[in-house]
């Protein structure tokens, strides 16, 4: 019987063979990789990355999707996670000395919390490679300067490398979506910028609700000028022109 797409979860499920092995060569799934894969959908990514590899993770919502999956997959390789993967521990399954890999083409109505979320265990994450909405995949690796730069960019850019590998048109979708998606490839830092991210949270919303202030005025009545100075930053800056090292000094300096 065919699945019918549900809005509510966000679903479009990749169909484009082309673009399904594009994906994989990027993963490069190799047998022993702990990997867990986010929203497997009708399991078409699913079922190429078992070819690869000797185990497989998945977190489904779509109580319909996970039958399905029970169905069409051996249990001994094959481990379905049901429930939802913004409240999943995906640190329980890093592998005792090794680490986690994660995959998966990520609801757009909850790709950024999901991001955020995984970014609480990126110590024990060895990458990530995720299919999102191609404008918030720019967003993440914006550059300082770029009118894309903004609180995705500086949260995520200080705990990864990140890299936009391609893009997906939406014919490559059933049902297409209206707009273009990205692949990006997310890699934790060996040795992250040493920062509270709560307090680095609090000082990039402050900075970037008032984007087309200087700093210093969006920054007001957190910080004096020489804080902003002392940590290398113009106070005639616009938030968009501060490195994330910048801010994360700024975050050092916050007080609780």
């Amino acid at each position: 019987m065919k699945h019918i797409p549900r809005k509510r979860f966000g679903q479009n499920f990749l169909t484009d063979d082309t673009v399904l092995f594009d994906i994989i060569r990027a993963i490069d799934p190799r047998p022993g990789d702990t990997m867990v894969e986010i929203g497997p959908g009708l399991a078409a990514m699913t079922a190429l990355l078992l070819d690869q590899l000797d185990h497989l993770h998945v977190v489904e919502l779509d109580r319909d999707l996970v039958e399905r999956l029970k169905k069409r997959f051996d249990p001994q390789r094959l481990t379905i996670h049901a429930g939802d993967a913004l409240k999943f521990d995906f640190a329980s399954l890093a592998p005792e000395g090794g680490k986690l890999r994660v995959v998966g083409n990520l609801p757009y109505n909850i790709s950024s919390p999901l991001l955020f979320h995984l970014a609480d265990i990126a110590p024990r994450v060895r990458d990530q490679h995720f299919m999102l909405q191609k404008e918030v995949v720019e967003r993440m690796v914006a550059e300082p300067g770029s009118k894309t730069y903004g609180r995705l960019s500086v949260m995520l850019q200080w705990r990864y490398h990140m890299e936009l590998l391609f893009v997906v048109p939406p014919t490559a979708f059933d049902p297409p979506p209206q707009v273009d998606s990205a692949i990006v490839r997310m890699i934790p830092l060996a040795a992250p910028l040493h920062c509270d991210a709560g307090k680095l949270e609090r000082v990039v919303q402050k900075a970037f609700s008032q984007r087309r202030k200087v700093i210093r005025n969006c920054l007001a009545g957190m910080f004096a000028e020489q804080d902003l100075v002392d940590a290398g930053i113009d106070p005639q800056a616009r938030p968009e022109a501060v490195a994330v090292e910048a801010y994360v000094a700024l975050a050092n300096r916050l007080r609780d």
